[in-house]
Order: structure tokens, then sequence, then C-alpha cells
């Protein structure tokens, strides 16, 4: 009995053999992906870092941007204001040319009758004008001899 002993514990020393050499390969295989885990960790690492510096910039530049947008927001704000109030005015002068308007047309129809008179009796008077005229004659008008030399010519006075 002292062999299967023996035996028995050689078994087990072989087997622990075995299951040291197996648990040794599967470490150092560990080994090597917890490295390389490491090594992309640390890529990673520099990554994030280089994002978290692109965030920051990018940050401040939104902030100044919505900033600059308040700001001409408010200006914006102003104009629109004055454009109303450049509409308000414009509305405003339209009423008054309207009824500027309808008063001069009012008037017009209540004085119809005066008008016409004073355009026939004004009609009158050009017709008057225009036959004195034709009566009275020109002192003025000359009329050019043309039987004698350009630069002997006489002025001769005519009447009409």
């Amino acid at each position: 009995m002292e062999i299967i002993l023996y035996v028995s514990v050689a078994v087990i020393a072989v087997a622990f053999l075995v299951l040291v050499v197996y648990l040794s390969k599967t470490l150092n295989s560990l080994q090597g992906t917890l490295e390389s885990v490491s090594h992309t960790l640390t890529g990673l690492e520099k990554q994030l870092d280089g994002v978290t510096k692109e965030t920051t910039v990018l940050l401040h530049k939104t902030n100044s941007l919505a900033s600059d947008i308040q700001q001409k927001s408010e200006s914006l704000n102003s104009v629109v204001y004055a454009v109303k109030e450049v509409g308000d005015s414009v509305r405003r002068f339209n009423g008054s040319v309207q009824k500027i308007t309808s008063t001069v047309n009012d008037q017009l129809e209540q004085n119809k009758d005066k008008i016409s008179q004073v355009v026939q009796w004004s009609n009158v008077l050009l017709e008057i004008k225009n036959k004195w005229r034709m009566k009275k004659p020109d002192p003025y008008q000359y009329e050019m001899q043309e039987d004698v030399l350009p630069d002997k010519r006489e002025k001769v006075r005519v009447r009409n």
C-alpha cells in the first residue's frame, strides 16, 4: 500500500505541476492583456485631455458668441422700436393727408359754381387781351430788305 501512496503523491505532484504550468501561461497572457489595456488607457487619457482643452475653448467661444448675440439683440430691439415709431408717424401723416384731401374735395364741391364762373371770366379776359394785341401795332417788329447786300441791310419799321 505504500506504493499506492507514492503513486498517488506522484500523480498529485504531476497534476499540481500541470496546474501550475497552465496557471502560469494564463497569468502571462493576462499580464500581456493588462499591459495592452494600460497602453490603451494612457492613449485614451491623452486624447481625453485634448478633447477637454478643445471643449473648454469651444465653451469660451460659445459664451462670447452668446454675449455678442445678446448685445446685438438689444441693439436690434431699439431699431425695431424706431421702425415702429416711423410706421406710426407715417400712419398719422396718411390720416392727415386723407383729411386734407377730403376737406379740399368738400370745398371744391361747395364752390364748384364759383370756380366755373372764375374760369369763364378768365377766358373772357384772355380773349379781350388777345384782341387788344391784334389791334395794337408792335413797335419792335422789323422787316429785312433782301435786295441789299448782307452787310448793308437796313432795318425797316413795319406796321401791321
